[in-house]
């Protein structure tokens, strides 16, 4: 994978730089663009990506390719993938400020694919879409069909892939080593041929996180730059599954460094996630609900968090909800944040976990 990254992001680097050769201008309101993930249409300036592995994605003629960004603070990072070649994607870093960023030149004439996945999260800000650029005479055809199935994530860092390219004995909170498309939440939803939609911020808890809001201020927001009042309409796009992976920094900030006073005790822990779990039956009444912990050190052996998780479940499914479960990623003993093979093996026990209960 680094080898990928240093090869992109140089050559996205590099020709944002070249002169406009674009001879038709795709408004980001074309009809032939496809969205995917939360985007954020009540942004002034035109549709904003900030939630991990949001997505544009479209088929175009002609032998070049030009996208218009307008990033706010110069710190995101995106996957760029052409023709649907997934192992070598250009790596674009985005400067702040509106840049067209020329990631196809000389392509054979004819007809091409992209897709524009976002690798990072709201914590870098959002970025609004400005359009294409193509060829003289070129344009969009029709996008490709999108899957039937649907997943949505709601979590942490885990989930958004925080530090999973970063070297294994090294530091792991760089944006540029954040990949929210190999985390186990796109893996997974890959493997099972689902669009998926992440929702999730690193940090984040569902008593307390390392800032002044938790995923229950969260969930419901359209723009993942903080706790704002965007609104999500859940209306929108409704999945087949969920999955929660939550808890992890609750673990820390109440059970190890008693950050939240007066400290919860166990049943205030489980009634706590208990009610985030129920927030989301609500609005998903016929989705089946995976409720997952790790694979940090939340999932350590000896640690009560798997517990909370499982008693919440216990009770919902007591009530009458049938349509959910609990699956743990173990702890392996590796302290940092997941990187890319442990993603890998997370996302192996849960596509095969989906794929039994849904019968995919």
């Amino acid at each position: 994978m680094k080898t990928s990254f240093a090869f992109g992001l140089a050559l996205a680097g590099l020709l944002h730089l070249a002169p406009a050769l674009a001879a038709t201008t795709i408004a980001p309101d074309h009809k032939h663009l496809q969205y995917t993930g939360r985007i954020d249409n009540g942004y002034a300036r035109g549709p904003t990506l900030s939630f991990a592995g949001t997505q544009i994605a479209g088929r175009f003629t002609g032998t070049s390719l030009a996208i218009v960004l307008d990033d706010e603070r110069g710190q995101n990072f995106y996957n760029v993938f052409l023709d649907g070649e997934t192992e070598r994607p250009i790596i674009l870093q985005a400067d702040k400020g509106t840049k067209t960023y020329v990631v196809a030149n000389g392509l054979a004439p004819g007809e091409h694919t992209f897709r524009i996945f976002k690798r990072t999260e709201g914590a870098e800000g959002p970025t609004v879409f400005k359009g294409l650029e193509l060829d003289d005479k070129a344009d969009l055809l029709p996008p490709p069909a999108r899957p039937s199935r649907r997943i949505e994530f709601f979590g942490d860092s885990i989930t958004s892939g925080m530090g999973n390219e970063a070297p294994d004995d090294g530091r792991d909170d760089l944006a540029k080593d954040k990949n929210a498309y190999m985390s186990y939440a796109s893996i997974t939803a890959r493997a099972l041929k689902a669009e998926a939609h992440i929702t999730s911020q690193s940090g984040i808890g569902v008593m307390i996180s390392w800032f002044p809001f938790t995923m229950p201020d969260f969930y419901d927001q359209s723009n993942a730059v903080g706790d704002n009042d965007s609104k999500w309409d859940f209306s929108k796009w409704t999945p087949d599954v969920v999955v929660i992976n939550l808890m992890q920094n609750d673990s820390w900030l109440i059970g190890r460094d008693h950050k939240l006073q007066p400290e919860p005790d166990d049943a205030q822990r489980v009634a706590a996630y208990q009610r985030f779990v129920a927030r989301i039956r609500s609005l998903y009444p016929k989705a089946y609900i995976v409720c997952a912990l790790g694979s940090m050190d939340a999932t350590r052996e000896g640690s009560p968090w798997p517990g909370y998780v499982k008693s919440a479940v216990v009770s919902l499914a007591r009530a009458g909800d049938k349509r959910i479960d609990t699956i743990f990623f173990p702890f392996t003993g590796y302290g940092a944040h997941p990187r890319v093979k442990q993603h890998q093996a997370n996302a192996e026990m849960l596509t095969a976990f989906i794929r039994k209960k849904m019968g995919w």
